[in-house]
């Protein structure tokens, strides 16, 4: 397993996986959708299947004497590693928002989705989005992946406008609270999001290990 681990994140990965990482550094942004950043950072991914894909790499792993379950099992811990990286940099912009710049003008005027707990479940929800959706439906054929992220790419972009819609509507103005404010209820939004990423990503990775091992190469 560790070899496959490293033979994805040295031959199979495209450099833009690692470079649209940075892209976490978006909820920094004020007056920008803040959760296009995470599209970015699987866009990034998604970059790398199209490179393996073009490259055979599933096949050359399946011939080599490893278990097919431990070449998905490989390729999901590699999906993992990119976003717990872009997630670690979220999860820094949003520390400082929520206490450096907690009283800056320019957050404080900004009428889109501030980067606060809230946010960051958010973001972990749609990388669970992305793992269920697209790595998942990547694996039910092991080659095909348009469909899969193009459902991705629709289902993700709805929950950034409804999570840019919520905080407008009357008696929902903590969604997009500042600084500390509302910190018991963002917690548990945040909370909310990890469980979910947790829940989607491991059904997600035993049902492709389940599909893959039934796929004829």
């Amino acid at each position: 397993m560790r070899n496959l681990l490293f033979k994805e994140m040295r031959l199979s990965a495209s450099i833009l996986s690692y470079l649209f990482i940075l892209f976490g550094f978006m909820f920094l942004l004020p007056g920008y959708p803040i959760l296009c950043g995470v599209f970015f950072v699987t866009l990034g991914i998604f970059q790398s299947f199209q490179s393996a894909r073009e490259a055979n790499d599933i096949v050359f792993s399946v011939l080599l004497p490893v278990a097919k379950k431990d070449v998905v099992k490989a390729k999901y811990l590699f999906v993992f590693i990119i976003e717990g990286c872009g997630l670690l940099l979220m999860a820094l912009c949003v520390i400082l928002r929520m206490t450096v710049f907690s009283a800056s003008p320019v957050y404080l005027g900004n009428a889109l989705m501030n980067a606060n707990l809230f946010a960051l479940g958010l973001a972990f929800f749609i990388f669970g989005l992305f793992n269920w959706i697209f790595v998942g439906g990547f694996f039910q054929t092991a080659y095909n992946f348009g469909r899969p992220f193009v459902t991705y790419i629709i289902a993700s972009f709805l929950v950034i406008l409804v999570a840019e819609t919520l905080h407008h509507i009357p008696g929902l103005q903590a969604l997009n609270a500042f600084g500390t404010d509302s910190f018991g209820l963002q917690s548990v939004l945040f909370a909310a999001g990890v469980i979910s990423f947790v829940m989607m990503s491991g059904l997600s990775c035993a049902k492709a290990c389940e599909c893959f091992e039934k796929i004829d190469l």
